[in-house]
């Protein structure tokens, strides 16, 4: 793959790895494969009596894409509910290119992955497995 996909932003977001691991006793779980290319997101979240994330982690057995998606999401998903991640998804379809509009941090840093249609996947997997993990 090229280098130019795996961006400064991208590694750094990856390295971070914010929310990397599990909870001692989540809420709920999910686990999401992505046959094509082999990663596998597990999320874990503990819901507060609303319905919000009081905590999240995930662990990702695949690319940098992945794990770099899964800090991100882990960094901006405390306190959101079901809708609110929804929101946060359709930024991250913005940076990709999926959806019409710039992207806010930290999802902008995907911007790269817009030009490869077939790595989009990667970037998505975490919230399809949060989005398993909140239904």
């Amino acid at each position: 793959m090229s280098d130019q996909l795996y961006q400064d932003r991208i590694v750094a977001l990856a390295k971070a790895k914010t929310g990397a691991g599990k909870l001692a006793a989540p809420t709920k779980s999910a686990r999401r494969d992505n046959p094509l290319c082999g990663d596998r997101v597990t999320i874990d979240v503990r819901l507060d009596g609303q319905g919000r994330i009081a905590e999240i982690a995930h662990q990702v057995r695949g690319c940098l894409l992945c794990q770099a998606s899964a800090s991100a999401l882990a960094s901006v998903a405390v306190g959101q509910d079901a809708a609110g991640i929804a929101a946060v998804r359709h930024d991250a379809e913005r940076a990709i290119g999926r959806e019409q509009g710039e992207a806010a941090e930290p999802f902008s840093a995907f911007a790269p992955v817009a030009a490869h249609k077939a790595r989009q996947e990667c970037v998505l997997l975490p919230f399809e497995a949060l989005k398993d993990a909140l239904s």
